[in-house]
């Protein structure tokens, strides 16, 4: 987080994952927080392995009993840290701007909740366990249990010092207090500007044509134009700013056939609609009118950045400037760095009964930011309970999912008191509809090695008319990262033989039909698996020119805190248990994951793999219905 400049680096052995208080039968009761209760304790967040936790949030009625949580890490104990719901923003390490708390509004008597968050980064290297001393639940004035972790496992802890609370952050939040100014260090910048020039309808003009290896610093913008009146009981049929859509941005690096930037001028600069000023780290606007675009855009060959406009008038601006460096090319060793892109740009439209999806990115990568304007039928209507849900690699079960739109972007009670902005989200538009939201992901951000999928709910299940409309900026190479080397069909008794599946304390096979969550929730999968309360064994096929393996089992998640110890070729892997401690006992299936370092893999074209059942809470088995294997790389692999 604190090194912007290097946010272009892809990202080896690194997952994002969520959770969070969705409702486990698929509709809108997201506001039960909890996974089993230990003692006096109610536990939240509990994973095995090493990570680092990125964001944390937990909306709170002011008149609700008060919550105190506690941060344990590495198997500690005692907490390192125990912190108030209302200490968010003053109590360290949790202080502003990387913590703090938005009041919500007073909503005819049911508000003002109180949504606290922190984006300060901790990792560890073991372990960490997040803690409530009361049960966060309900929707009712009084309780208020919704609320969310984002945070990245991590394949091994080599370079991971567990987080005291003692780091030193002061540039990181001197950073987050610059809003508006470039977050990277200062080094001796080129740039390329045109002034004063209007852009005739269907015209278009090169603002910067660049050869040889170098990066973009930023894109600076300054228009003509200024906002109409608006009419506030008008239908919603069109965006405010017209000229925010009708001018589009193009870059183009090293001279790819398709360009790798390409989309309406206020998704890249992170407001489609305009209303008021919003601005992050990354991309917004300033006090004085100035549109900004701060991410690191490497090229090694070439640069092309044009504007095309596509509507029927003519746009007249102040200024343009790109800045460009040779400073940073040591920084960014090609196939090792990804091109700054965005995803095809999902126009204004309206889905009906299934997510809109916003974006959909393949080959290998990581999301650093998107953005998603919604329009309803009437101003003013509510239009915030659809939740983001990210699918990565083929994964039916979602990565990332939020607990409503607003709750994506950290904030609360939907989008009632536009602008509202933090370093890292915020949003505009009128009170509660339309709305335009804004989220970076500096430090949580979402690696995928094959594909991307990023859709949001209209209404509380797809039950209302909403246009969305967005687009997603990442850092990605067209190469995929991994491939499927393996598939193990659990039942199987083919598969089975050729993977020499056998077990010990088996419990026994079972058939099972149920759904997965998210938006196939409707789609119900039979399939026949096998439990055991002690091993599982099977023999497996793997490049190897590996770069490590990923496990991925589809598992029945009808009881919670499934634990196994994980061995490769007789070695304990060391770096963490196989542990899920969340349960869905409604939409039970689930595909969850183990990634398993080189070091146990590398230069083998087989492995033997070893489940070893743990028994933790109320889990009595270790359940397993198909493993596909996927050999890890940087680049694809030559036969």
């Amino acid at each position: 987080m604190e090194r912007f400049e290097l946010l272009p680096l892809l990202r080896e052995g690194v997952q994002v994952h969520y959770e969070g208080s969705i409702d486990k039968q698929g509709g809108n009761a997201d506001w039960d927080w909890w996974l089993y209760q230990e003692g006096s304790e109610w536990v939240i967040f509990d994973v095995d392995g090493p990570g680092c936790i990125y964001n944390f949030v937990q909306h709170r009625y002011p008149e609700s009993e008060e919550p105190t949580f506690s941060f344990y890490f590495d198997g500690e104990a005692e907490p390192r840290f125990r912190i108030r719901h209302s200490e968010f923003g003053h109590k360290a390490p949790f202080t502003a701007p990387l913590a703090d708390a938005y009041m919500g509004p007073d909503d005819n008597g049911r508000g003002p909740i109180r949504v606290v968050r922190s984006f300060v980064p901790m990792e560890y290297a073991r372990s960490c366990r997040i803690t409530s001393d009361i049960r966060l639940k309900g929707a009712a004035k009084g309780d208020g249990g919704w609320g969310h972790v984002i945070y990245h496992s991590y394949s091994t802890a080599e370079g991971i010092t567990t987080f005291t609370g003692h780091e030193h952050l002061d540039n990181l939040r001197d950073t987050w207090n610059r809003t508006g100014e470039d977050p990277k260090p200062a080094v001796p910048v080129q740039s390329a500007v045109t002034e004063q020039f209007t852009l005739r309808s269907g015209e278009s003009v090169v603002l910067l044509e660049q050869q040889g290896a170098g990066s973009i610093t930023a894109v600076l913008a300054e228009m003509n134009t200024t906002l109409p009146d608006i009419a506030f009981n008008a239908p919603l049929n069109g965006f405010p700013r017209p000229e925010l859509q009708q001018i589009w941005v193009r870059a183009t690096w090293d001279g790819h056939e398709q360009p790798d930037v390409e989309c309406p001028l206020g998704a890249f600069f992170g407001n489609e609609l305009g209303y008021n000023r919003i601005g992050l780290i990354s991309h917004g606007e300033t006090e004085q009118g100035m549109l900004y675009q701060y991410f690191p855009m490497p090229y090694w060959t070439s640069a092309r950045i044009e504007l095309i406009n596509r509507g029927e008038k003519d746009i007249a601006f102040a200024r343009w400037e790109i800045c460009y460096t040779t400073e940073y090319n040591p920084l960014y060793p090609k196939g090792r760095t990804g091109y700054f892109r965005s995803s095809a740009y999902y126009p204004s439209q309206a889905a009906q009964g299934t997510d809109s999806i916003i974006g959909r990115i393949s080959g290998r990568g990581h999301l650093v930011a998107g953005q998603v304007t919604a329009f309803s039928r009437s101003m003013g209507q509510i239009s915030c309970e659809g939740d983001v849900r990210v699918h990565i690699d083929g994964k039916l079960t979602p990565q990332v999912e939020s607990d409503g739109s607003e709750s994506w972007v950290n904030y609360g009670w939907g989008f009632p008191t536009p602008p509202e902005m933090n370093p890292s989200s915020a949003y505009d538009g009128l009170p509660d509809s339309p709305w335009s939201m804004v989220r970076l992901c500096s430090g949580d951000v979402y690696p995928f090695r094959q594909e991307l999928v990023f859709g949001i709910e209209s209404g509380e299940y797809n039950n209302q008319y909403l246009r969305h409309s967005g687009i997603l900026f990442y850092y990605g190479v067209d190469e995929q990262g991994m491939t499927l080397t393996d598939e193990l069909d659990i039942g199987n008794k083919a598969s089975e033989g050729i993977h020499h599946y056998r077990t010990s304390g088996s419990r026994g096979y079972y058939t099972l039909c149920a759904c997965y969550e998210g938006d196939q929730d409707d789609v119900f999968i039979t399939d026949t698996g096998h439990e055991t309360e002690g091993w599982s064994e099977f023999v497996v096929s793997i490049h190897p020119n590996n770069q490590g393996v990923r496990l991925r089992r589809k598992s029945d998640q009808m009881t919670g805190r499934q634990k196994a110890k994980v061995y490769v070729d007789e070695a304990l892997v060391q770096e963490r248990s196989w542990y899920v401690a969340d349960r869905n006992p409604y939409q039970r299936w689930l595909d969850d994951e183990y990634e398993i370092p080189a070091l146990y893999t590398a230069g083998k074209d087989h492995i033997t793999i070893r489940l070893e059942y743990v028994q933790a809470g109320e889990t009595r088995a270790w359940n397993e219905f198909n493993y596909k294997v996927y050999s890890l790389h940087r680049q694809n692999y030559t036969k």
